[in-house]
């Protein structure tokens, strides 16, 4: 199912349906990185000249500089997500729309989600990806740990969130959680397929489509499957007294 999902979406990412709103994203998320770009490098640059190692060590100075650079790299990874987030957030309706009429045109189509509903995921989305990631940045130096942590707390962080946004086009908020939930270990797994693709340079700039495009696959067809699709059966008959 899986691979399926994988293997559909990366199709779909380059087709004729999606290559208007494909550039759209890339000129969204190519303009916030260009300005939080702007923003650490102005930030950096005003720590460095209020804070002058020595004039008598200019090379100390400039090593600083150089330091500052390679972590202004690093802090762009780490933002790269929530970045995403909102980008996602923007175009989720006409990422799922195109999937949906071009690869689902007997399945009764989606709603788009109300604008404030939009604006609140998008938000909050991106606000959790921005606190996960500043976690994980604190363990940068610890080496196997790092890229562990990074891998671990996207793959989570971006499964949930791009499922439950490409499954609200369907079911109320509770609903698309609790199909999330019984079905952790999919979408765990097509999270992890998501946060490869930041580490990816010129891939990652395509992961919000990406994302959208493979999450409304893998809500297509955990919902085909019937009743697991939800937990709500699940725990019903889980919960039920034996004979």
């Amino acid at each position: 199912m899986l691979i399926q999902a994988i293997y559909a979406a990366a199709r779909q990412v380059l087709s004729p349906g999606l290559r208007s709103i494909l550039w759209k994203s890339l000129a969204l998320t190519a303009a916030l990185l260009v300005l939080v770009w702007i923003a650490l490098t102005r930030l950096f640059s005003y720590f460095l000249q209020n804070h002058t190692i020595s004039a008598d060590y200019p090379m100390l100075d400039g090593f600083a500089s150089f330091l500052a650079g390679a972590g202004l790299i690093v802090a762009l990874i780490y933002l790269l997500p929530a970045v995403s987030a909102i980008v996602a957030g923007y175009f989720l309706d006409d990422v799922a729309e195109v999937v949906e009429r071009s690869d689902f045109p007997a399945d009764p189509p989606g709603r788009a989600l109300p604008v404030g509903r939009a604006i609140l995921y998008g938000l909050r989305f991106a606000g959790l990806s921005l606190l996960v990631n500043l976690v994980a940045l604190l363990v940068f130096f610890i080496p196997g740990v790092n890229i562990s942590v990074f891998f671990i707390a996207n793959a989570y962080l971006l499964g949930r969130e791009y499922f439950e946004l490409a499954a609200g086009r369907f079911r109320a908020p509770e609903e698309a959680a609790q199909m999330r939930v019984a079905n952790r270990g999919t979408v765990f797994a097509g999270g992890f397929i998501v946060a490869g693709l930041v580490l990816v340079p010129i891939v990652n700039l395509v992961m919000p489509i990406f994302g959208v495009a493979l999450m409304v696959h893998l809500h297509k067809r955990l919902e085909a499957r019937g009743p697991s699709r939800n937990g709500a059966a699940r725990m019903e008959i889980d919960s039920s007294p034996l004979p």
